[in-house]
């Protein structure tokens, strides 16, 4: 389900700065929110590390970043704490909105049919228009950088 051009779906979530975050606070704003699976594992780890690392660039270009999972907070501040992420994650444990971002949903898991989050990626322009979307995420690594060359490339 593409979702590039369309309106990005409303939200309102809890995040792990203690404030609940809805996407109308960031009108005006280009935004990111990755969608992963799991906190602590390791694909998910090398991707919130690699968007870590990148954060200073996405701040100097005025992008807000969120990483989403059905987490609970308190998974959510041990992996920010242990590795040092500076940035807001959210938690939406019954998977509403990761449903409506096309984040949730039938996955091929190790050849096999499963129901989960599906790591992918939106950008929403200061519009709240979806401008990019990674509705599958291949390289958990390298998605990071992929995120941002497109945002350079864009401006």
């Amino acid at each position: 389900m593409s979702l590039t051009g369309k309106k990005a779906p409303a939200f309102t979530l809890a995040g792990s700065d203690g404030k609940q975050h809805s996407l109308q606070e960031y009108a005006g704003k280009t935004v990111v929110i990755y969608f992963y699976p799991r906190d602590n594992t390791p694909g998910c780890t090398k991707e919130a590390c690699g968007f870590r690392d990148l954060k200073p660039h996405l701040d100097s270009s005025g992008v807000v970043l969120l990483g989403v999972s059905k987490d609970s907070l308190k998974s959510h501040d041990k992996f920010i704490a242990d590795f040092k992420l500076p940035f807001t994650l959210l938690s939406d444990p019954e998977a509403i909105m990761m449903t409506t971002y096309g984040a949730f949903g039938e996955k091929v898991m190790y050849g096999k049919k499963t129901t989960g989050t599906i790591r992918s990626t939106v950008v929403i322009g200061p519009d709240g228009t979806i401008v990019k979307q990674w509705s599958k995420v291949a390289k958990a690594e390298t998605h990071p950088a992929e995120v941002l060359a497109w945002l350079q490339n864009r401006t």
